[in-house]
């Protein structure tokens, strides 16, 4: 197994049917199908919720993005490219997730769908995904379930999940001193996995988990939990909070209302994205460790994509937005490979695949889980004086190689079937 690493980062056709002639060669060059009169991609996001900015809109864009710069990259081949995408509001809600994937699917003849932050509606976008015999690529949500228990041949899990999370934050932070935790995580499938995730890896840092409470999801008000955290005993050395998104900017606003770190309590967090240190303010997460799966500026490769995301958009992408756009390109690549967008093939295409793209770095598909492993970051926020330009929070603390961010696949429990 690689040691951890310390160091600065040194449209498819238009008539029904049509036959995909290749040019040059190629997979493709054999020919093949392209269902209905597109390829029809499907976004299911939180449009207007807690998830809103760290996904949302910019998880739609994200995925457009890709679209163009795959055909301007393609504008050469033979498959004249005709590429679609569509979108809907979850609400972080598992029954609507359900109707907009099967109405996607069924109705809309939606080739593979993306994003959908919040485990609840990824694990039930995941059994349509696999009734119905069409891709899914979970980038939003993080529970490990979906490459575990409830694993399926059609579902990819994309970015991240609550092991590389946990592995990351919790471990090192018990390494460093904090022995006893209070852990607050959110009533339902990502909270409760992130709860046992990092329940495991402080256990086996030498640590405890003193107390471990669910909050309701979402919530504004965290209150009982601030006032309870200083009065157990033993005393936490650290509270962890898995709540992430909106309801992370309030927990954290709410500590330091509470004045818990001046009670000798500090400050964990599971789950951070650039868009909640922008509304909770830097200078209140100054030195807060966390782990990402990417962040903006970590080199010139990423930021290069960073600027041009931002010509688009106005505004800096999170992990989950840069994601997106890389399973979309791997997505169609592999169509492009297989000369058909059958989900079967493109699995074949997809199964056991490694690239290195802008960000995922030393990457793999494996083909026994689905999990989408690569290096994860050891971050800091850094201090207010050290940040130089909009969104510019992240300070690299420790690399993380693939092997080492994901757990192994013959620990996951996943069965194909």
């Amino acid at each position: 197994m690689a040691g951890r690493r310390t160091t600065a980062f040194r449209a498819v056709a238009t008539v029904v049917g049509v036959v995909l002639a290749g040019c040059g060669g190629g997979p493709q060059s054999g020919g093949g199908t392209i269902s209905g009169d597109a390829i029809k991609l499907g976004v299911i996001t939180d449009l207007s919720g807690v998830y809103s900015e760290l996904a949302g809109k910019n998880a739609v864009e994200a995925v457009k993005m890709a679209v163009d710069d795959f055909k301007k990259a393609h504008a050469d081949d033979a498959v004249t490219q005709n590429i679609e995408v569509s979108q809907a509001d979850h609400q972080n809600k598992p029954e609507i997730a359900n109707t907009a994937a099967r109405g996607m699917y069924d109705r809309d003849g939606v080739d593979a769908i993306f994003d959908v932050p919040t485990s609840s509606a990824a694990l039930a976008i995941a059994t349509v995904a696999n009734q119905n015999k069409k891709l899914y690529f979970n980038i939003g949500a993080a529970t490990t379930e979906l490459t575990g228990a409830q694993c399926n041949a059609y579902t990819y899990h994309y970015a991240y999940d609550t092991y590389m999370l946990a592995h990351g934050t919790g471990k090192t932070l018990t390494e460093q001193g904090a022995k006893n935790w209070y852990l607050i995580y959110p009533d339902y499938a990502f909270g409760q996995d992130m709860n046992k995730s990092f329940t495991e890896a402080i256990e086996a840092a030498g640590g405890a988990v003193g107390a471990a409470d669910p909050t309701p999801f979402p919530n504004d008000n965290f209150a009982t939990f601030m006032t309870k955290a200083p009065n157990l005993s033993p005393k936490p050395d650290v509270l962890g909070v898995m709540q992430a998104g909106g309801d992370l900017v309030n927990v954290v606003k709410q500590y330091n209302e509470f004045g818990l770190e001046s009670k000798g309590v500090g400050l964990a967090v599971g789950l951070m994205f650039d868009t909640d240190i922008a509304s909770i303010g830097a200078e209140s997460l100054a030195g807060t460790l966390y782990t990402t799966a990417w962040f903006w500026n970590m080199d010139d490769k990423s930021r290069e994509w960073a600027d041009r995301f931002k010509e688009r958009t106005g505004t800096r992408p999170t992990f989950d937005h840069a994601a997106n756009y890389s399973a979309t390109t791997q997505y169609l690549e592999a169509v492009q490979r297989a000369g058909t967008d059958d989900a079967d093939e493109v699995r074949k295409q997809l199964d056991g695949r490694e690239f290195d793209d802008f960000f995922a770095r030393n990457a793999k598909i494996r083909a026994e889980d689905h999990s989408v492993v690569h290096d994860a970051y050891l971050v800091k926020v850094k201090e207010p004086a050290d940040v130089k330009e909009d969104f510019d929070f992240t300070e690299l603390v420790e690399e993380i190689p693939a092997d080492e961010a994901f757990r192994a696949a013959a620990d996951s429990g996943c069965d194909m079937g």
